[in-house]
This record gives structure tokens, C-alpha cells and sequence, in this order.
């Protein structure tokens, strides 16, 4: 596929990172260094130039695309981009990224000419309340409508017995879910029956949202469900996870050091609590509980802030703490703090992106410890070799089917199971093997 790429910046770079190798990729982008970067490290070609510039676009071989992403940090850009590009290259699929969940609205009830619409906001929001539902996750996602979830776990001292150190076909995992791979410092073991889950391992689980919590509940039996959230800053960022916490029945309290923000955002949301705040004063904190709460979120626009507030909130009790980490460096600062969860707003935006990349067949795609492995949705080809097989006689080496949706519905198989035509299949692979394992489904 000919891939034309608008914005060299974290997003562009973990798009390119994803897709190169099998792409061919054209960056567009105003600044030279960050041009020069890429090109250092990837095969692809880059072009000094303006996304807003329809003459730019032209120079640059935007008409030859198949796929067209626009992905600056600035949504006016995006938006003119992806609109020259539409007329420019009538055949390519267009997506941009904004930030402004108005546009997603816009475009929704299509007033944007552009093929779709990728919100910062929007991916975030929906990653941290996926990681609220399950209180013991460092990452999750869902798939087949919400039917099938990918939970990663850090496996800690106190786990249960039911579990840790115990072979896998003798442990009493729950119903309905598999353990797709164990990350053992820097090796990852697609598991056997023989496998035993130790401490210190991370470990990737497909199954049912219940088996998700059911699995939480083992690996953190201190672990309770999340009622009551504090969140730190009433920004684009705050404010949407705020909303998707609140439409899920969430208590939400807020704390926002700007006036005018707080106010704003008070009458925006008002079932919530706006605390007009910094939210690091002892007194603050001791007089309004926040040690109480279940779970903090620091979505403040500066890491170091997020970072402070959190290690301020531990102190005072808080439990389960949630970073956002606008800076890729600042994910490994938050961890190394003690901040349960980071995640990255640009992060999840790029895994959104590159779906469209994917296979046709590719319903859906999850990126996971820093994109070194793949979680994919994909449709099997009606002249699969697999269809009518058994899974234990599949050949597939590398990777791991953990789910099956057949006519709408989810199926977690066992060895006896077989494929047939029709059938999606959820798969585990490394990023770097993805391309062979769909191929060969």
C-alpha cells in the first residue's frame, strides 16, 4: 500500500515505526530535523512541506496514495490537509487525527469531507475507562463490539495460588479466557500446559469482560471495583475522560487550578464535583477526602505537574493512580514513580491510525508493550487452510488465536474447536510477525 503520511511528530513517527515494513511510505512535513530523523531510521521517502499547501501536497506524490493520514499536532492543518488530499488522490482512504471532539460530531453527521476521523481525546477517554473496569490491568482493549477483552497484567507477590506457580493446565484460570503470552523480561513465551505464571512475569489474557475481572480479582485480590474518581485538570483531555466516566455511572470530582477553566467545565459537566484547585495543598487534600477515592487521574498538560500531583496523592492514600503522559520519555518516568498506569494520548491515537493499513480483513488492531506485539481482528480469507481444523493441528507458529466471533457471537475454543468459513479470528503475534500470520489466515 502507498501510504502519504502528514506530520513527522510522535503520532507520524509511531505510525511509520508501525507500518514501514511493509508499506510504501511518503512523510510530509515542515520541519527538516524531525524529517531527518525518520529517514535516518526507516525506509521512507520525506518530503519538506506544508499539509495545508495544495501545491505541497501535488509536489510531494499525494495523488498516487492509497491512504492519506494527516496527523499533525494541529487539528486547522489536519483538516485542510485531509480535504486537498481528497480531491488530490480520489481513489486513497483519507483519516485525520484531531484533538476537538467537535469535528468528531462534524463529521459524524458528515460535514467533514474527509473518509474518518481519529480523536485524541475520544481514544484516551475510552483507554482509561477500559483500564478503570479492570482495577489489576496495566493495559486492556476491547473487541467484537465489547464481547471479547485483551487485558495485560503485571503478576505480582500475592497473587492466588489458583494461578502462580502452578502449571497452566492444572491452574484454575477462569472460564471463558486464555493466557495468549507471558513477557519474562525481554522474551516473550507463547505458553503451553507446562507453563507456570511466577511473579515478576507479565502476562497477556484474552477472554470475556468477565473473565477479565475474574482474573483481575486473582491477581490483585486487594483490588476493588472503581466508584469514585478524582481527576486532575479540566483540559480537552480531562473533561472527555470525565464524560465517558460519568455515562458509565462513575462518580467524578474534578480539580482544575484555572477559574475559567473550572467554571467552564462545572457548567459543561454538571454532574460533577469542579474543585477550582491546584490540588498539591496538604489541607486541600486532607479536608476533601482525596486520599479516599478509588482511583486518581493526573491529565494536567504538564508531565511534571502529573507526575508531583500523583506522588503527592500515593502519600495521602490514594490507591490505583492513572497518568497521562503527553511525552513518549515521561511513560517509563511515570512507571519508574510508581504511577500504576500511563498512557500516552499519542499513543492511542497511532494504534487507531493504523488499522487502516492493515489487511482489508482487519476489523480491528491493539498495539501492545510499545508496539513490540500485536493484537488483531481479522476475518479469515474462504480459501483458508485452517478452515475446518482443529486448533491443536494449526500450524501457526508465533502467534495465537485466543477468540473466535462467529455469526456475531464470541467463542473462546479449545483444542477440539474448529474453524470455519466465515469465522473472525482474534490473534496474538509479534508487531514484527503480523504481516506473515494475517497473510497466512
Amino acid at each position: 500500500m502507498r501510504i502519504f503520511l502528514i506530520g513527522a511528530g510522535q503520532v507520524g513517527f509511531a505510525v511509520v515505526e508501525a507500518l514501514h515494513t511493509d508499506h510504501e511510505i511518503t512523510v510530509l512535513d515542515t520541519e527538516p530535523s524531525r524529517l531527518a530523523a525518520l529517514a535516518e531510521r526507516y525506509d521512507v521517502a520525506t518530503v519538506e512541506g506544508n499539509g495545508t499547501s495544495r501545491r505541497d501536497l501535488a509536489a510531494a506524490g499525494v495523488q498516487n496514495a492509497d491512504l492519506v493520514i494527516a496527523c499533525t499536532s494541529r487539528d486547522e492543518v489536519n483538516l485542510v490537509a485531509g480535504m486537498f488530499a481528497r480531491r488530490e488522490a480520489k481513489n486513497a482512504t483519507t483519516v485525520i487525527r484531531t484533538s476537538n471532539v467537535e469535528y468528531v460530531e462534524l463529521w459524524r453527521v458528515g460535514q467533514l469531507d474527509v473518509d474518518f476521523v481519529v480523536c485524541s481525546e475520544l481514544e484516551t477517554a475510552h483507554a482509561i475507562s477500559r483500564i478503570i473496569g479492570v482495577p489489576a490491568a496495566r493495559q486492556t482493549d476491547i473487541f467484537a463490539e465489547g464481547q471479547v477483552q485483551i487485558v495485560e497484567f503485571d503478576v505480582e507477590e500475592g497473587a492466588s495460588e489458583d494461578v502462580l506457580g502452578t502449571p497452566l493446565r492444572e491452574a484454575k484460570i477462569p472460564r471463558d479466557s486464555k493466557v495468549a503470552a507471558v513477557i519474562r523480561g525481554d522474551e516473550m513465551l507463547l505458553p503451553g500446559g507446562n507453563e507456570v505464571i511466577r511473579a515478576g512475569d507479565r502476562i497477556v489474557v484474552i477472554g470475556s469482560p468477565e473473565a477479565a475481572q475474574a482474573w483481575s480479582a486473582l491477581l490483585a485480590p486487594e483490588g476493588a471495583a472503581v466508584r469514585d474518581v478524582v481527576i486532575y485538570g479540566a483540559g480537552r483531555v480531562g473533561s472527555a475522560i470525565a464524560r465517558v466516566l460519568l455515562d458509565q455511572g462513575i462518580r467524578v470530582r474534578m480539580i482544575e487550578a484555572s477559574p475559567e477553566k473550572a467554571r467552564a467545565v462545572a457548567e459543561a459537566l454538571p454532574d460533577a464535583r469542579v474543585y477550582n484547585a491546584t490540588g498539591v495543598d496538604p489541607d486541600f487534600l486532607e479536608r476533601e477526602r482525596i486520599g479516599q477515592t478509588n482511583a486518581a487521574i493526573f491529565a494536567m498538560r504538564d508531565d511534571a505537574k502529573n507526575l508531583y500531583a500523583a506522588s503527592l496523592a500515593e502519600v495521602h492514600g490514594v490507591k490505583f493512580t492513572i497518568g497521562i503522559a503527553h511525552e513518549t520519555v515521561s511513560t517509563e518516568a511515570f512507571e519508574h514513580a510508581g504511577i500504576d498506569v500511563s498512557v500516552n494520548p499519542r499513543t492511542v491515537t497511532a494504534e487507531e491510525i493504523i488499522r487502516f493499513a492493515h489487511d482489508p480483513r482487519t476489523k480491528q488492531v491493539a498495539l501492545l508493550e510499545g508496539n513490540r506485539y500485536e493484537v488483531i481482528d481479522v476475518v479469515l480469507r474462504d480459501t483458508s487452510e485452517y478452515i475446518g481444523k482443529a486448533f491443536r493441528e494449526m500450524p501457526i507458529r508465533g502467534a495465537l488465536i485466543g477468540a473466535v466471533v462467529r455469526n456475531g457471537s464470541a467463542i473462546f475454543p479449545h483444542g477440539d474447536d474448529v474453524l470455519q468459513l466465515g469465522d473472525r479470528v482474534i490473534v496474538f503475534t509479534q508487531a514484527a510477525d503480523a504481516p506473515r500470520v494475517v497473510n497466512a489466515l
